[in-house]
C-alpha cells in the first residue's frame, strides 16, 4: 500500500524527443551516459522515452545506435523505448542547433541495420530522395514513426508527405517556416490533418503562450508533450555541449554562440504545469498529452492505469512537484 495522501496519480510520463539530462547525452554513447539520463528523469516523473540522437558524422550516430540496443534492457531508472532518429535527413535551411555539415540525403543503407531499435525518424520531406525514403520506409518498417521537422516544407509539400506515410511533426512552430497567411507551411498542413499527430516544446522559450493555446485548440489529443532537453536537463546554468558544439545555458534557455535556441532544459513535470496554466488544459488533458498520447502513438502498454498495462506510474502534488516515480512496480524515486 502506497499513501499518495491527497496527491495526484497518473501514468508516468513519456518523452519521446529528448537528448539528454544530468549532464548526459544520447550521443556520448556509452552505458554510463544512459543510466545518468535514465535516473536523472525519474525526477521529472519521466518512465520512459526515446532516446533521440542528432545530426552528427555517420560512425557517431552508429555508434549512439549500438550503445542503445546493447543497454536499453539494463536501465533500472527511466526506460528506453527505442530511438527518436532527429537528423541526418534534415533540410540544411532548417537545421538550427544541428550541424549542418552531416546532413544527408534519406536513405535507407545504415537505417534498416537497426529497425529494431529505431521507433521515429525526422526528416524533412522536401529534399532530394525525402518523398522515395518515406514510401520506402512505408513498405518495410511500418511500425517506426515518420515525423516531418527539419524542414522547409510548403503546405502541399506537407500534405503530400502526410498522404505518402508522414503522421507526425516534430516541435511544431520550430526548424519549419513561420505560420504566414499566405503560406500557413508545416504549421497550417498539420492544423488542417486531424489524424496527423504533433509535439511541442512548452518551456515558454521555443513556444509562446499564445501558440501553446492554438495548438491544444486545433490538436487536443493528438497533441504531445516534449522536452526535446539536451544534457544540461535537472543541471544548473553554465557551458555545455550539444552535438559537439558548445551551448550557454541561463534562465532557462540553451542557446549556441550566435543565439539559436539549442534544445532546451524543460522538465517533463514543468511542460505540463506550463500548459496547465497558460491554455485551457485541464489537469487530466495535461497528464494524457504526456502519457496516453505518446502511447498510443508508439502502440505501448503504457500511459493508462489500466489493468494489463505496464506499472509505470508516478505521484505528483498541484504544483506538479514529483513526490514518487514508479516504474515496472517498483519505487525507484
Amino acid at each position: 500500500m502506497i499513501d499518495a495522501k491527497g496527491a495526484y496519480v497518473s501514468p508516468g510520463f513519456i518523452d519521446i524527443h529528448i537528448h539528454g539530462s544530468g549532464g548526459a547525452d544520447v550521443m556520448d554513447a556509452t552505458p554510463e551516459a544512459l543510466a545518468t539520463i535514465s535516473k536523472t528523469l525519474l525526477q521529472t516523473g519521466t518512465t520512459s522515452f526515446l532516446a533521440t540522437t542528432m545530426t552528427m558524422a555517420q560512425d557517431e550516430i552508429i555508434k549512439a545506435l549500438e550503445n542503445i540496443r546493447s543497454c536499453q534492457s539494463e536501465l533500472t531508472g527511466a526506460q528506453v523505448l527505442g530511438v527518436h532518429l532527429e537528423g541526418p535527413f534534415i533540410n540544411p535551411a532548417k537545421h538550427g542547433a544541428q550541424d549542418e555539415r552531416y546532413v544527408q540525403q534519406p536513405h535507407t543503407e545504415w537505417v534498416e541495420t537497426y529497425l529494431d531499435v529505431i521507433r521515429m525518424i525526422t526528416l524533412a520531406p522536401e529534399v532530394e530522395n525525402g518523398m522515395a525514403f518515406v514510401e520506402q520506409m512505408q513498405r518495410s518498417a511500418k511500425n517506426v514513426v515518420l515525423s516531418i521537422g527539419h524542414s522547409e516544407a510548403a503546405y502541399e509539400e506537407s500534405m503530400k508527405g502526410f498522404d505518402a506515410g508522414i503522421s507526425h511533426v516534430t516541435h511544431l512552430f520550430n526548424a519549419m517556416p513561420a505560420y504566414h497567411h499566405r503560406e500557413p507551411g508545416v504549421v497550417g498542413a498539420c492544423f488542417d490533418r486531424p489524424e496527423v499527430t504533433c509535439d511541442i516544446i512548452a518551456d515558454l522559450v521555443h513556444t509562446h503562450p499564445h501558440h501553446l493555446r492554438l495548438s491544444y485548440q486545433m490538436k487536443k489529443e493528438q497533441l504531445i508533450l516534449i522536452t526535446d532537453a539536451m544534457r544540461a536537463g535537472c543541471m544548473r546554468c553554465g557551458t555545455y555541449d550539444l552535438g559537439g558544439r558548445e551551448v550557454t545555458v541561463s534562465e532557462n534557455k540553451a542557446v549556441l554562440a550566435d543565439g539559436t535556441l539549442a534544445g532546451s532544459v524543460l522538465r517533463m513535470n514543468d511542460a505540463l504545469s506550463h500548459m496547465v496554466t497558460h491554455t485551457e488544459m485541464s489537469v487530466p488533458e495535461a497528464v494524457f498529452s504526456a502519457t496516453q498520447a505518446p502511447a498510443r502513438k508508439l502502440g505501448l502498454s503504457k500511459g493508462e492505469l489500466k489493468r494489463g498495462y505496464d506499472a509505470d506510474l508516478v505521484i505528483f502534488d498541484e504544483d506538479f512537484s514529483i513526490i514518487s516515480t514508479i516504474v515496472a512496480g517498483e519505487v525507484v524515486y
